[in-house]
């Protein structure tokens, strides 16, 4: 499986775990997990559906969509906190996300979770909303990684992309 083969290739390359998620209704649903070496590590099930506006790959999947759609499924979701670090104002999020789609990646610092740190691209050329992440303890991998870690991402997504489409 392609998908599985880049993914494990990020998260090898990264020593941290590396996720592939879709937009499902509002919410994320992560689809293919690589666990990075470590035994402190992020893990999130695969299978588990998280908020759009507070991870990595939400925010991915958020800026696939035109603004006024995302501004709506955002009114309609609201923006709990889930830490003292998530962005809890729309017109914050939709400027977050108006960046996002400039970059082409997007970065959650703690704020699904204190402590990890989340690098997250879009998956484009498939049928619905996609994307893969990299994530890992804030004090291993932060914001010195996200330059590297969004090419890699990008590259895997183009990959996992074309065979997918």
């Amino acid at each position: 499986m392609r998908a599985g083969d880049d993914l494990r290739a990020v998260a090898e390359r990264f020593g941290e775990t590396a996720n592939m998620a879709v937009l499902d209704g509002e919410r994320a649903v992560y689809t293919a997990q690589v666990p990075g070496p470590h035994s402190m590590r992020t893990f999130t099930e695969v299978g588990r559906r998280v908020p759009l506006h507070s991870t990595g790959v939400g925010k991915a999947l958020l800026a696939q969509l035109p603004a006024p759609a995302a501004r709506r499924l955002l009114g309609s979701t609201g923006l709990p906190a889930a830490t003292d670090h998530t962005v809890v104002d729309p017109d914050r999020l939709l400027d977050e996300l108006d960046r996002i789609r400039r970059a082409g990646f997007a970065v959650d610092a703690e704020e699904q979770e204190v402590g990890v740190f989340c690098v997250a691209v879009p998956l484009a050329g498939v049928s619905s909303p996609a994307a893969l992440s990299v994530s890992g303890p804030i004090h291993r991998f932060g914001h010195d990684r996200v330059p590297e870690a969004a090419a890699l991402l990008r590259a895997a997504a183009e990959g996992i992309g074309g065979t997918l489409a």
